[in-house]
C-alpha cells in the first residue's frame, strides 16, 4: 500500500497524505484558529502537527508506513554554503524521526503548478505560477526568488521554460535590485485602498467593480513595463512588499496608514485601475507561454490565482482554449503538489481522477450533548427528513449553516462548512455582510447545479469557485444576492459527484425552480472556516443564523418552529 506525504511549513501550513490513491489533506489553521496559521515573527516556519496527525489517523497508518516525504523549499539561500541541506535539516528536525529522515525538497513554484496539473486530467499543458515569492533561485542569494514562473508540462517532464528575474540597475550605494512580484504589486496597492481589518486583496477585487478603471489607469500602468518574451518589470518598490512608501497619483498621496481617508469612489477607481493593470500583466505572460509551449490548456496556480476576476479574464483573453485553476492555488496547496509529485513522478503511480470536490479533511463529529445557548433548540436523528426540512427553510429565505461530510481543503467553503441562503433577495446579502462584519460592497458567491448553470450564467466555471462568470440578464433579477455590481458572480458548479450539498441543492431547485444557492463560509470575521460540530453551533448562535444542519441534526433559532418546518418540507410544490 504505497503512501506519500506532502508538507507545507510556510504560512497556510498544511499536510497532504496520499494512500492507495486517496487524498487526506487539511490545513493547520483549522486547529490553531489563526487564519493562514501565520506566526507573529517573520520567517519562522511551523510544522502542520495537527493536520499531519489527522491525516495519519484518517488513513489508518503510522509514520513508519510512509514511503516518501516532500516539502516545498521557502528559505532564502545563505551567501555561501549549501542552502538546500541547511533548510532540509531544519525542517527535518521539526518532524518525527522517520519522516525527517525521508524529507526532500521541491521548489515552491513546482509544487504549486503540480497541485493543478496532476489533477487536471490534461496530458500536455502550460503551467503558470504567480505569487509574492517562492524558492530561492540558484545557489547565490543575489539570484532572487521565484515570482513569475512558466512551465511546459507532460507526464514525462516538468520543464521550467520561463522565469521573470529581478532587474539590476545602478543605485546610490551600488547595484539596486528591482523585484518583479505581481503578488506584492497587487497587495501593495490593496493596502492603500482597503482599511486595516479587512482582507486587503479580496476586498480590493470586490471594490474594483464599482470603479472607473480609466481614471488612474495611465499612472498605474506606468509602474509596469511589459517587455518581449513575457518579461515583466515593476518600478521600485512596487514589486516588493512595501507598506510604507506613499503612492502619489494625480497629486494625491495614498498610504496604508490612511487607506480609509480617501472617498470611497476614489478608492474604487484606484482598485479598478489596479485590477486592470494586474490582469494585463498576467495575460501578457500567459500569451507568451501559449506561443512557447503550443499547449491548448493553461494550468494556473499560486496566490494570484485566488483572484477570481483575473481568472475569468484570463480564460477569455490568454489565447488558451482551456484554463484549469488548481483546486487550492494558495500556499496550502503546495503540500498537495508535493505529495502528487511523489505519487506520480517518484513512485510512478497512475494519475488520480480529476476531483469534483475537495472534501479531503475531517468529519465534523457529533454535536455535544449539552444545552444550547440563546434559546436554540435541537432536533436529532432526522435522517432522510433533513434535506427537505433545510430546503424548506431556505425556500422561505431563512439563513442556514450547513455542515456535512469531510471538511473542504482550501480557502473557500464549497458546501461542507457553509452558510447557505436563497439568492433571490438583495437584503439577504446585506444581512450576511452585517453578520460577518464584511464591507457592504463585497459580493457573496453562488453555487449551482452543474447541468443547469448555463441557463443562468455565461462562461466556464469550476467546482472550486476559482473564477467569475457573467450572470445572464434574463435571470439575474431572480438572484440579486449573488450577482455583483458589474454583473458577475464567482460561481461554484456542483456536480453529481459532490457529496456535501448536491442533494440539498436538488431539493431547493424542486421547491423554487432556482438551481442556485447563496454560499459563504461558516466562520467569524478574521477566523478560519470552522472544523467541528461544536464550533459550528457556537458560530450559528454567535452569528444569529436561523438554523444549522450538522449531519442529520438540525439546530433552530427560537423564532423557527420545527413542526412548521417539517410540515412545509413535505407539502411544497415547485414554483
Amino acid at each position: 500500500m504505497p503512501a506519500v506525504l506532502g508538507l507545507n511549513f510556510h504560512h497556510d501550513t498544511s499536510a497532504c497524505l496520499i494512500v492507495d490513491g486517496h487524498i487526506h489533506a487539511a490545513e493547520e489553521e483549522r486547529w490553531s484558529g489563526i487564519k493562514h496559521n501565520r506566526t507573529t515573527r517573520k520567517g519562522i516556519l511551523t510544522a502542520p502537527t495537527h493536520a499531519l496527525d489527522w491525516c495519519l489517523r484518517s488513513a489508518g497508518i503510522t509514520v513508519d508506513d510512509i514511503d516518501h516525504v516532500w516539502t516545498p523549499s521557502m528559505r532564502p539561500g545563505p551567501q555561501h554554503g549549501s542552502w538546500a541541506s541547511t533548510e532540509q535539516a531544519e525542517l527535518a528536525a521539526m518532524l518525527p524521526e522517520p519522516l525527517g529522515r525521508r524529507l526532500k525538497l521541491i521548489s515552491h513554484h513546482t509544487a504549486h503548478v503540480l497541485s493543478g496539473y496532476l489533477l487536471s486530467g490534461e496530458e500536455h499543458a502550460a503551467g503558470l505560477v504567480i505569487d509574492a515569492g517562492g524558492s530561492a533561485l540558484g545557489m547565490d542569494i543575489a539570484t532572487g526568488r521565484e515570482r513569475i514562473t512558466g512551465y511546459d508540462l507532460s507526464p514525462d517532464s516538468i520543464d521550467r521554460v520561463h522565469q521573470v528575474m529581478p532587474a539590476i540597475a545602478p543605485g546610490p550605494s551600488g547595484p539596486a535590485r528591482t523585484h518583479p512580484s505581481l503578488g506584492h504589486f497587487y497587495r501593495n496597492l490593496a493596502l492603500r485602498v482597503i482599511p486595516p481589518g479587512d482582507e486587503a486583496e479580496g476586498s480590493m477585487m470586490a471594490l474594483a467593480a464599482f470603479g472607473d478603471p480609466d481614471r488612474y489607469y495611465k499612472e498605474l500602468r506606468g509602474l509596469v513595463h511589459l517587455g518581449d518574451d513575457g518579461h515583466v518589470h515593476l518600478a521600485a518598490p512596487w514589486g516588493s512588499y512595501d507598506p510604507d512608501t506613499p503612492l502619489r497619483v494625480e497629486g494625491a498621496v495614498w498610504t496604508a496608514r490612511a487607506a480609509d481617508a480617501k472617498p470611497l469612489g476614489a478608492r474604487a477607481d484606484l482598485a479598478a485601475a489596479a485590477q486592470r493593470v494586474f490582469a494585463e500583466a498576467v495575460i501578457h505572460v500567459a500569451r507568451h507561454l501559449r506561443h512557447l509551449t503550443a499547449a491548448r490548456t493553461l494550468v494556473f496556480s499560486g496566490g494570484c490565482a485566488l483572484n477570481s476576476h483575473l481568472n475569468g479574464t484570463l480564460a477569455e483573453q490568454s489565447g488558451f482554449e482551456n484554463l484549469y485553476v488548481a483546486p487550492a492555488p494558495h500556499d496550502a496547496g503546495t503540500a498537495v503538489g508535493a505529495a502528487l509529485y511523489a505519487w506520480n513522478y517518484v513512485l510512478g503511480q497512475p494519475l488520480l481522477p480529476t476531483p469534483e470536490d475537495a472534501d479531503w479533511g475531517p468529519l465534523p463529529g457529533s454535536l455535544p450533548d449539552k444545552a444550547l445557548s440563546g434559546g436554540y433548540q435541537r432536533v436529532s436523528d432526522l435522517g432522510d427528513r433533513l434535506v427537505p426540512a433545510v430546503a424548506a427553510l431556505l425556500a422561505d429565505h431563512h439563513v442556514v449553516g450547513w455542515v456535512q461530510g469531510g471538511m473542504e481543503f482550501g480557502p473557500r467553503a464549497l458546501g461542507h462548512r457553509s452558510i447557505l441562503a436563497h439568492p433571490g433577495r438583495e437584503s439577504t446579502k446585506a444581512r450576511l455582510n452585517t453578520l460577518k462584519q464584511r464591507a457592504d460592497f463585497r459580493p457573496l458567491a453562488p453555487l449551482a447545479l452543474a447541468e443547469e448553470a448555463d441557463a443562468w450564467f455565461l462562461g466556464d466555471s469550476d467546482p472550486f469557485m476559482n473564477r467569475v462568470v457573467r450572470a445572464r440578464h434574463c435571470k439575474s433579477g431572480r438572484m440579486p444576492a449573488v450577482v455583483h455590481h458589474d454583473g458577475t458572480a464567482r460561481l461554484q458548479t456542483v456536480s453529481r459527484g459532490h457529496s456535501g450539498v448536491r442533494p440539498l441543492l436538488e431539493e431547493f431547485y424542486r421547491l423554487t425552480g432556482v438551481p442556485v444557492l447563496l454560499n459563504t463560509s461558516l466562520n467569524f470575521k478574521g477566523t478560519p472556516i470552522l472544523r467541528t460540530a461544536e464550533q459550528a453551533v457556537d458560530a450559528a448562535v454567535g452569528l444569529g443564523l436561523d438554523a444549522l444542519a450538522v449531519e442529520d441534526t438540525l439546530v433552530l433559532a427560537p423564532h423557527v418552529q420545527i413542526d412548521t418546518v417539517l410540515s412545509a418540507s413535505t407539502g411544497r410544490d415547485r414554483t
